[in-house]
């Protein structure tokens, strides 16, 4: 899976690895929408179980999608998640995804044959 030239995960690896999973995107939607801590991510999707979303999360860390911040020295820790710029472009990519989708119900655009 990694790329010869670059040693990295190649782009398309990435999208399929995320996007075959409806819980990244919901995930990435809340980050776009400033969701960023464990519990209020849980919250927004209610039939998340922390163990998969401690899975979506990581495998986010591990692309480089999402950062994560630890404030505190000990418990209670505050742990906090972010889109890094390269999230932040491979969400708008999914926006296009979406964009493309609401054109194709709408009609605007012939469907492919």
């Amino acid at each position: 899976m990694l790329s010869e030239r670059s040693g990295t995960v190649p782009v398309a690896a990435m999208v399929e690895n995320i996007v075959g999973c409806k819980w990244s995107l919901r995930l990435l939607d809340q980050f776009a929408d400033g969701q960023s801590r464990p519990s209020e991510l849980l919250r927004a999707c209610p039939k998340l179980s922390s163990k998969v979303m401690n899975e979506r999360l990581r495998k986010m860390l591990r692309f480089g999608i999402v950062e994560r911040t630890v404030f505190g020295a000990k418990p209670p820790l505050e742990v906090v998640y972010v889109l890094t710029p390269f999230g932040r472009r491979f969400v708008s990519i999914l926006d296009e995804v979406r964009k493309l989708q609401a054109a194709l119900d709408d009609a605007a655009m012939p469907a492919p044959d």
